[in-house]
């Protein structure tokens, strides 16, 4: 018969044995089981070390030809959106995408730009977008909200605020047999943790009743404006200096790498020099504001800029060879290159210094005018605004001090 210690020195051999089974087979059994939600991340947990938080911010846009006013006030209206977004504390990331959308038979259903940090090249597409096309109803909302989830590089990370505006005037085509209703795209959105609001332009009681749906669906927000956005529009005395400062800032850039890419560099550049020279000087002037933010940082210099790397110390220009600099570059000794880099920061440095203190007094302007009209609470700018300040503060993201940039 087993005495009393043998029992339990037994039983606790079986525990342990027990134990490290659990333990042995604990992954297996996890990742077994079904992804859970999105969960809420904790403010204290954000940022990380040597990390910005980041918002994913996609806008789905009717671009048939009743939305003239609003595509033109998107238009306008990018970079002060995007430097609102960036008001927030900490400063974060900022990644914008489009999805542009019109209805069978129009020269396209949907047109699709990434999210990129590079709003230099959101603008640029954007540029491109007209008001055509439509003209009988409904349109293909289905289609471009299953496209805004599916074709857009989203980020797996729970921590991300990721959103969807869409903005149209009419009702959504529920009569397209191989269309996936939009009800079935939102659940899946809520899933991911990417919220959808829905902004009608204009009164049509149908788009009212649906779009208040999507919102509901979407776990968003409905708001409604005039069909062309009610976005605020002024200029400043500041818009003209602020729109050459922004342009000369651009000129301080220095890229390299191998030949193909900076051949492809230049494209993208010359590309986006054509959509700005089309662009107001009060969006220009929104555009050096941000550019000049921490958060805008790298939708101005993009990848491999060599000012920048050169001054924060991750590259030495004397490591690279001849073929992967420009021109300009290529045929000074080392000593000559490294004084035009410096050249090149001492005046980007200056540059930012100016820039920012005039965006301030053009902010402080336009306040001011915002505020003697009576406020702009009615206006795309404050509702987006709203909307951004109320759902970010899930992801650790505070603008209590913030408001919107007109």
């Amino acid at each position: 018969m087993m005495n009393i210690r043998s029992r339990t020195t037994l039983a606790a051999l079986t525990l342990m044995g027990v134990t490290a089974g659990a333990v042995f087979y604990y992954p297996s059994l996890q990742s077994a089981e079904p992804t859970p939600p999105p969960v809420v991340v904790d403010p204290a947990q954000l940022p990380q070390i040597g990390q910005h938080p980041v918002i994913e911010a996609v806008f789905v846009l009717d671009t048939t030809g009743s939305m003239g006013g609003l595509i033109q006030a998107a238009k306008d209206k990018i970079w002060s959106i995007a430097s609102t977004m960036a008001m927030a504390q900490p400063a974060p990331e900022i990644r914008m995408g489009l999805v542009a959308y019109r209805d069978r038979g129009d020269d396209y259903v949907t047109r699709v730009v990434d999210l990129s940090k590079d709003l230099d090249g959101v603008h640029s597409e954007l540029m491109q977008f007209q008001a055509q096309g439509g003209g009988d109803g409904p349109e293909s909302v289905n289609q471009a909200l299953h496209d805004a989830l599916y074709r857009i590089g989203w980020s797996q990370d729970p921590s991300v605020y990721r959103v969807i505006f869409l903005v149209g005037d009419a009702p959504a085509h529920m009569d397209y047999q191989d269309d996936v209703p939009y009800p079935q795209t939102l659940a899946a959105a809520k899933q991911r943790g990417i919220r959808v609001n829905a902004i009608q332009c204009g009164t049509l009681g149908q788009t009212a009743t649906e779009w208040q749906r999507i919102a509901q669906l979407g776990f968003g927000s409905y708001f409604q404006v005039e069909q062309g956005g009610s976005a605020v529009a002024m200029t400043t005395p500041y818009d003209a200096k602020l729109a050459a400062l922004s342009a000369e800032l651009d000129e301080t850039r220095i890229y390299y790498g191998k030949t193909e890419e900076r051949a492809k560099r230049r494209a993208k550049l010359d590309s986006e020099k054509a959509a700005k020279a089309a662009a107001s000087p009060a969006a220009l002037a929104s555009r050096a504001g941000f550019v000049t933010s921490e958060s805008g940082k790298a939708s101005l210099l993009g990848e491999r800029e060599l000012v920048d790397e050169v001054a924060s110390g991750r590259v030495d220009v004397a490591d690279l060879p001849a073929e992967e600099l420009p021109s300009s570059l290529a045929d000074m000794d080392v000593g000559a290159q490294r004084a035009v880099i410096a050249e090149k920061a001492e005046t980007r440095n200056a540059l930012r210094e100016e820039i920012q203190v005039l965006s301030k007094q053009r902010s402080e302007y336009l306040n001011a005018q915002v505020e003697a009209k009576g406020g702009a609470k009615d206006s795309l700018d404050h509702k987006i605004f709203s909307a951004v300040r109320e759902q970010a503060a899930d992801k650790g993201l505070s603008y209590d001090k913030a408001a919107p940039v007109y």
